[in-house]
């Protein structure tokens, strides 16, 4: 049995990891080019202002914040490829409409459904890892779907700064939510909800697999439901946290072109240029910060102390002033790669807290507290931005909300949610 672990786990890394990638990185192209619209015109062209920018950009996370514990349920209880599925050809189309809306509640209306229908892809791609990796594997799992975010920032800072400054905004919607709906057909023939589907496993390497799935159930003390699941002291500070944290995060990501461009005298191509940078180092912090989590099999030492140096990166940013561009960019590069490092060992922390039957929707309870912050977040950033022409504010703004993150994830407790001797090691 042992023998045959190595081959089976080489084989579901390359099978399955190159799909979740790829979905969540559609996922993400296409929320965060609005960012590279606002930098090129969108505002001025359709006679929209500063606040009311920072409103369209924030209005997906509360489309993204309503729907996501009904998309998780979905996909615990029914199935990941169906609803990913539909979710791909409807933000796809969503994304494409941005390219030709004429008025500002189109533009606001689109924002919204976007997020909408985007909801359910976060928590139902964990469900998915979670029927395919052990608990020893889950961190750097979790890390390859969540590379999606900064590789596609990286990739598309440069190619949306190319079609912007070629094509101008619309042309950049447009060509990047064709993509999408593309990979939606894809996805359907060769996506399968669970091992025991699939015929690229043996049958031995499908019983070894369910065999250790079910012995890490086991050792989870069982939750009659949802509810009381989220009753739990963990969830309720994990949700607080990820509130906190995706303050930062999303406040950095829709306005980084923004505060670039405002703060030097660069172009669009510089700009994108200078925005991907943030996101390679954030990749490689990811990659490192997730191997070591699964070594150590340590969660919470790998969240906190990533989420400090941001907090001081941010605060270092906003002492430097706009006198100093390319040392405060420096540490605008640090926050990015600081805040992004922690999501591989975050997100394996649930499912060694919880049973499967309620770990996707604590997860979805999560991770709408999270687009709620990034609600707050990339609104108040681009509020900040506006109302006091400069980034400081915000970076004060970024800092305090980091450091509040930090507080709640010491707070959760090493013993977990529930009496159940699963131990979240610090």
């Amino acid at each position: 049995m042992q023998s045959s672990t190595p081959k089976l786990a080489v084989r579901r890394w390359w099978a399955i990891m190159p799909i979740v990638f790829i979905t969540y990185s559609l996922a993400y192209l296409d929320r965060a080019n609005y960012g590279f619209a606002a930098a090129a015109g969108i505002n001025q062209d359709l006679g929209i202002s500063k606040g009311l920018s920072s409103l369209i950009g924030a209005l997906f996370f509360l489309g993204y914040f309503f729907f996501q514990i009904p998309g998780a349920i979905y996909a615990e209880r029914r199935s990941v490829k169906k609803l990913v599925f539909w979710s791909l050809i409807l933000w796809g189309g969503c994304a494409t409409l941005t390219g030709m809306v004429s008025n500002i509640p189109s533009l606001m209306a689109i924002r919204f459904v976007l997020g909408v229908v985007e909801a359910a892809v976060m928590p139902a791609m964990l469900v998915f890892i979670a029927n395919w990796f052990t608990k020893s594997e889950r961190s750097r799992a979790n890390t390859f779907l969540i590379l999606g975010n900064p590789v596609t920032v990286l990739w598309m800072s440069v190619v949306s700064g190319y079609l912007v400054n070629s094509f101008g905004w619309r042309h950049m919607f447009i060509a990047e939510g064709l993509p999408a709906v593309v990979w939606a057909v894809i996805w359907w023939f060769i996506v399968k909800d669970k091992p025991a589907q699939v015929n690229w496993l043996s049958d031995q390497e499908k019983n070894d697999l369910d065999a250790t799935l079910r012995a890490e159930q086991a050792a989870i003390k069982p939750v009659k439901n949802y509810r009381e699941a989220f009753k739990s002291p963990a969830v309720i500070k994990l949700c607080a946290q990820y509130f906190c944290w995706s303050i930062g995060v999303y406040g950095f990501v829709l306005w980084l072109p923004s505060i670039l461009k405002s703060g030097s005298t660069l172009g669009m191509v510089e700009t994108g240029w200078l925005s991907a940078v943030p996101y390679l180092a954030a990749t490689i912090a990811m990659l490192l910060a997730s191997w070591a989590s699964d070594k150590l099999q340590a969660r919470k030492a790998f969240v906190w102390p990533f989420l400090l140096i941001g907090a001081v990166a941010f605060a270092g940013s906003y002492l430097l002033g706009s006198t100093n561009f390319w040392a405060s960019y420096t540490l605008l590069v640090i926050a990015g790669a600081a805040m992004y490092a922690p999501y591989g060992p975050f997100f394996a922390i649930v499912p060694e807290l919880l049973p499967k039957n309620v770990a996707g929707g604590a997860m979805a309870l999560i991770n709408s507290m999270g687009a709620l912050g990034s609600f707050v977040g990339s609104y108040f950033v681009g509020y900040l931005n506006g109302a006091t022409g400069s980034p400081a504010a915000s970076y004060v703004f970024m800092s305090v909300a980091l450091l509040l993150a930090v507080w709640f994830t010491l707070a959760v407790k090493p013993q977990g949610a529930i009496s159940s001797g699963v131990a979240v090691r610090s």
